[in-house]
């Protein structure tokens, strides 16, 4: 006997949705991903670094021009560091175009596993978890990626994400080589 009922458990839902990108059929969408995100990554270090160089300075100045009272400030630089980094990260992740400034340079976007653009607070606990991971287990997290098909990192398994190359790159990948069927990093 077949009971087609209403789930007896509510509230637990084991819908898996299957992964949105498969390497093997489309690897125009991971090649050189890698090597586009350390570039995309300097550039939004940099994106990220200079106004906080720029209130630094502005703290420095106005500390000498109040004899010194003003660089009471600098406490107030490193939680704004933290702020300003989580903001920026979610919301160019949250964008519509799932990227970041740098990665938009490098023609990357991200994407949930299954498909899904980017939002605002998985594009805040990204940057958490790639800092938090970075901090503990050293730069080699980043050597995951060259063994994971989809070139993930260890922090994008971790919230479920995907970096991969951008529509228009993609499709100019796929028309560049005829009968291409191989990806590099």
């Amino acid at each position: 006997m077949s009971y087609s009922g209403p789930d007896p458990r509510p509230g637990f839902s084991a819908d898996l949705r299957p992964h949105a990108y498969d390497p093997a059929a489309n690897p125009e969408l991971f090649e050189g991903v890698l090597a586009r995100r350390v570039v995309a990554f300097v550039i939004d270090l940099i994106i990220i670094t200079l106004p906080l160089v720029a209130a630094a300075m502005f703290i420095f100045v106005f500390g000498l021009i109040t004899f010194g009272l003003g660089w009471a400030l600098f406490w107030l630089l490193s939680p704004a560091s933290v702020i300003w980094a989580l903001f920026y990260y979610g919301i160019t992740l949250g964008s519509p175009a799932s990227a970041t400034l740098g990665m938009r340079a490098m023609e990357l976007e991200m994407r949930t596993w299954y498909g899904a653009p980017a939002y605002f607070v998985l594009g805040a606990v990204h940057a958490i978890v790639y800092w938090v991971s970075v901090s503990v287990l050293s730069p080699l997290i980043l050597v995951v990626g060259f063994f994971s098909p989809r070139r993930r990192l260890l922090h994008d398994m971790v919230v479920g994400a995907i970096v991969i190359n951008s529509a228009a790159r993609a499709a100019m990948l796929r028309t560049r080589t005829p009968g291409y069927s191989g990806f590099g990093l």
